[in-house]
């Protein structure tokens, strides 16, 4: 085991990352480099406003971008922060000497409530610039509102809730409709729901959150000075409009649940944190007297929406007697203390002071300080300045604190994205459950970082944890990569050493039964695992060396087929002499490979089931590749053998059809050795056509030869069409069987005369058998008595062939008297012929001067004609254009030549010259004129084109040709 460590330690590759902006701590045991490329950027960035105001700033508010500011006590300045360029001023309009109490801004950055130290409140809306007094609303000093986030919109707020300095919460609803002069006052109602009580009676309500659940429940949390109140409930269905009266109705009859702390500030603050805009908040942070209560939201709990919840003591030199906080906001992992001077962030997980912010005296001291929630930035003012806090990648670091308070799931959220961190919470993690002794769940954790995995090994040795480093060796060689074949092929082997080591162990003790089989089902486990079948492949061959070498034959058969290695489970049977499992292998998995390759051994044991398995396979089998398995079972001659043998090639040759010679010829073979009978059969059943059969002739006949089938060997002769030999052979056999031969060949006679020549001698001679040999001469008509006398001995007397010779001469008389009457019939025939040539001398027609062309339907005698005796009359043009497309491509060329000789040939001379010219032309040795025309008639004017042949077989031709049939019908309309 020490040696298979050692080989992957050296084979293993140190990779090195580099990533930026990490901390430059070194991670003991990893694979990864820190480097710090560049400063790390604070998370909280101040930036001054470069905005000086006209007068003095008495409150600032921001929401969705929106930022509202008061000047003195008579201007309100607007913001657009995307367009800052733009600023607007509204007038209040007041002149008395009220000065602006609060501000409150809605989550849409569209409504605006201003309350008066005058007890008056002003409503003005983003897209108006009316200030409009809410006159319900007079007599209340407003200390807080709690925005309706689920109802309201840019046009109304939808019922909200207001706290009052005198303990009072009202549920109010607001409408940016203007209308006339006489039109509706922008607050809708305002009636009370409830009063707030401390130990001395009503106390101001600090502030207001009204938030829904994700599961449609409704919860308010509502501050004093020193009391956190909660109101939880659910509206009932379609009741959005009646707000928050049906909440505050169920606790009429009881207070809400509240928390209280001794300490007074005189005034509390509430602060949420909500990590997307219009999702429910997660954190919550009030600042009280005794400090900061800080937790987490659960919609979920029916009792409290408060949980984890723990007080953070204020920072040393921050608290009621010394410099208390004017304000507080909440971010995703801090909390932002605003004093007089300085600004003061604390970490929610550890308590500790992150930053200390201390602003210039010429500035002025600190007024308040805002969250956008929409935009996540900060905003705090005194009365000359404006300032704003970026917060950026404020989680970056959080994964530390979680890792020193050991709360490793949280951290490794929290650093996923960056390698050399996880690799560091995973390493700790892992060093923490193994101090535990909780081995397994530490070996899950080594096996994911960068650690030397020699070290990690011996480790778990030491503590002599063999199941946990299983573990920790399974999860590493599920992480290589397909390049790292040499590091699977180790851990592979290792891991199969560990297994085969423990069973062995195990094996023979009856207390550790169980446990036995238990591993024994992790190791098929391990074997059978999709994720490792790929190494597994890979190191076969070393994973059945080491099986071999453990004896442990079971696996090795389960590990062989597992890897389709079917070729060794086949061979380990065989070995073992368990034939049947073999075969049932084989059969399993229909491999042709395997049938041919392990078929020699199997038919010598198992024929019978052997044949029966390829039989199953059917064609996917190549039976030539198992001729040799066959030839070499079947030679021993013994029936059963040669029976199977047969069985098989004739289930491939009237079964699948094959028609391989190879196969035909080897069943030729055993039908020759050991079922005689079957062979003629065969021979009869594949037929005489010598182009049909697929077995080799010449092969055939020598085999049938050699084993002395005699009728086997007439018919290969048959087939092979050599009809002597076969004649010559039959003779021997039977002569019934030689007269079937010698009427084969019946288009040739002499051949069939000669072969029962060969017969009527044998049976002459061999037999001498006068009355068999007169019954073979009336068998065959081509024999004759003469034919036949010549084979007879001299001694035989003519008694013998006496009906024989009677009946020759018979035949002969018949033949004679035959030729007589067809004489007869020919001579009155060309008597008939020479009569009706007599008759046609003497045939005429008349032509009329009317008559016109049968073709063209113009007069006939204008030019040269034709004339019909069946009266059809055409002009000689005329009858050429309509027969030429009638003839023959061969007569068409015919007459094209004939008019091109005709052409050329000199006209006819008058008189005596004609003879001369039909002498010239003669002594030149070509046609002459008259010949050429007469040529011309038989071609043209054969027969009449209407009553002839030609319109015979025109009958399928169109009357229009489709050539020219959209020109004729286009012509039609």
């Amino acid at each position: 085991m020490a040696s298979i460590l050692d080989e992957y330690e050296n084979s293993l590759s140190r990779s090195a990352v580099l990533q930026p902006g990490c901390p430059s701590v070194g991670i003991p045991h990893s694979g990864y480099v820190n480097a710090q490329l560049e400063k790390e950027v604070p998370i909280f960035t101040k930036q001054r406003i470069d905005f000086t105001p006209t007068e003095r700033i008495t409150s600032l508010v921001v929401s969705s971008n929106q930022l509202c500011m008061s000047l003195g006590k008579d201007t309100l300045l607007r913001i657009d922060l995307g367009k800052a360029n733009e600023p607007n001023h509204v007038e209040l309009g007041r002149k008395d000497d009220a000065k602006v109490h609060k501000m409150f801004l809605d989550h849409t950055g569209s409504h605006l409530l201003i309350a008066l130290s005058s007890t008056e409140v002003l409503y003005v809306n983003r897209n108006g610039q009316k200030v409009r007094p809410l006159a319900r609303w007079k007599g209340q000093l407003v200390e807080s509102v709690g925005w309706n986030k689920a109802l309201g919109t840019e046009s109304s707020t939808g019922p909200i809730l207001v706290g009052t300095a005198q303990g009072q919460i009202f549920e109010a609803e607001l409408s940016a409709n203007e209308g006339g002069l006489f039109g509706p006052a922008p607050d809708l109602y305002f009636r009370p729901l409830y009063v707030l009580n401390e130990e001395g009676g009503p106390a101001p309500v600090c502030s207001l959150e009204a938030e829904r659940g994700p599961d449609g429940r409704s919860f308010v949390i509502a501050t004093t000075r020193q009391r956190l109140f909660q109101f939880i409930g659910r509206a009932a269905e379609g009741a959005e409009a009646q707000g928050f009266s049906g909440l505050f109705a169920a606790y009429t009859d009881h207070p809400p649940p509240f928390r209280e702390f001794p300490s007074n500030l005189g005034y509390s603050e509430l602060a949420f944190y909500t990590p997307k805009l219009r999702s429910a908040p997660r954190a919550f942070a009030w600042m009280m007297g005794d400090g900061v209560l800080y937790g987490a939201l659960d919609c979920g709990r029916p009792d409290s929406l408060l949980s984890e919840e723990r007080v953070w003591e204020y920072p040393e030199g921050v608290g009621p007697g010394a410099s208390p906080p004017l304000a507080i906001v909440l971010t995703q992992f801090h909390f932002l203390l605003l004093l007089g001077d300085r600004v003061e962030a604390v970490c929610t997980l550890t308590g500790q002071v992150v930053l200390r912010d201390h602003f210039l005296e010429k500035f002025g001291p600190l007024k308040h300080m805002v969250k956008d929630s929409s935009t996540g930035q900060l905003w705090a003012y005194t009365e000359r300045a404006v300032f704003r806090y970026h917060v950026q990648r404020e989680a970056r670091d959080v994964w530390r604190t979680y890792l020193d308070m050991n709360r490793f799931d949280l951290a490794k959220e929290y650093c996923r994205e960056r390698p050399d961190c996880l690799d560091t919470v995973l390493s700790r993690e892992a060093d923490f459950c193994f101090r535990q002794r909780r081995y397994l769940e530490s070996a899950r954790c080594y096996a994911l970082t960068q650690s030397y995995f020699e070290e990690i090994a011996l480790k778990f040795l030491e503590a002599r944890q063999e199941e946990a480093l299983v573990e920790f060796l399974q999860r590493k060689l599920a992480s290589l990569k397909p390049a790292e074949r040499t590091q699977a092929t180790l851990l592979t082997t290792w891991l199969t050493e560990l297994y085969l080591s423990r069973l062995g162990a195990l094996q023979g003790d009856p207390e550790a039964l169980t446990l036995y089989r238990e591993t024994k089902e992790c190791f098929r486990a391990f074997l059978s695992s999709p994720r490792h079948k790929e190494w597994l492949f890979a190191s076969r061959a070393s994973i059945h060396e080491l099986l071999a070498s453990h004896g442990d034959t079971e696996h090795m058969v389960y590990f062989a087929v597992i890897m389709q290695d079917y070729e060794r489970v086949v061979a380990y049977h065989c070995q073992h002499e368990a034939y049947e499992e073999a075969l049932a292998v084989l059969a399993r998995h229909r491999d042709p490979q395997l049938f041919y390759k392990f078929s020699p051994i199997l038919i010598r044991h198992i024929p019978r089931q052997l044949v029966d398995a390829w039989m199953e396979l059917g064609s996917r089998l190549d039976a030539r590749q198992l001729i040799p398995a066959l030839v070499n079972y079947s030679q021993g001659g013994e029936v059963q053998q040669v029976s199977q043998a047969i069985r098989y090639m004739e289930f491939c040759v009237n079964v699948l059809g094959e028609t391989e010679q190879a196969i035909h010829n080897y069943l030729l073979s055993l039908y020759a050795r050991g079922r005689p009978d079957s062979l003629l059969a065969y021979l009869e059943q594949a037929g005489a056509s010598p182009h049909r059969v697929h077995y080799d002739l010449k092969y055939a006949l020598r085999l049938c030869a050699e084993h002395g089938h005699h009728r086997a060997c007439v018919h290969v002769y048959k087939v092979l069409e050599l009809y002597e030999e076969a004649v010559d052979l039959a003779l021997q056999v039977d002569v019934d069987l030689a007269k079937q031969c010698a009427d084969l060949p019946e288009e040739d006679e002499e051949l069939r005369k000669k072969l029962w020549l060969k017969i009527a001698r044998h049976v002459v001679q061999e037999e001498e058998d006068v009355q068999t040999a007169m019954a073979c001469l009336a068998s065959c008509p081509l024999l004759k008595i003469e034919d036949v006398l010549p084979f007879f001995p001299d001694f035989v007397t003519i008694d013998h062939f006496k009906e024989a010779i009677c009946s020759s001469l018979k035949a002969y008389n018949h033949h004679i008297q035959e030729l007589q009457r067809e004489m007869e019939e020919a001579t009155a025939s060309a008597q008939r012929i020479r009569r009706d040539l007599q008759e046609l001398r003497g045939r005429y027609g008349t032509v009329e001067p009317q008559d016109k062309c049968a073709t063209c339907d113009f007069p006939l005698l204008n030019r040269p004609f034709y004339l019909f005796l069946c009266g059809h009359m055409f002009h000689a043009d005329c009858l050429l254009q309509a027969v030429r497309p009638g003839l023959p491509a061969y007569k068409q060329a015919r007459l094209e030549e004939l008019q091109r000789k005709l052409g050329a040939a000199p006209p006819p001379a008058k008189g005596s010259a004609r003879a001369k010219e039909a002498e010239g032309g003669a002594a030149t040795g070509g046609p002459s004129r008259e010949q050429l025309k007469a040529d011309l008639d038989e071609l043209v004017a054969a027969e009449c084109v209407y009553c002839g042949e030609l319109m015979i077989r025109s009958i399928d031709r169109p009357f229009i040709d489709p050539q020219h049939y959209e020109e004729e019908q286009l012509s039609w309309l």
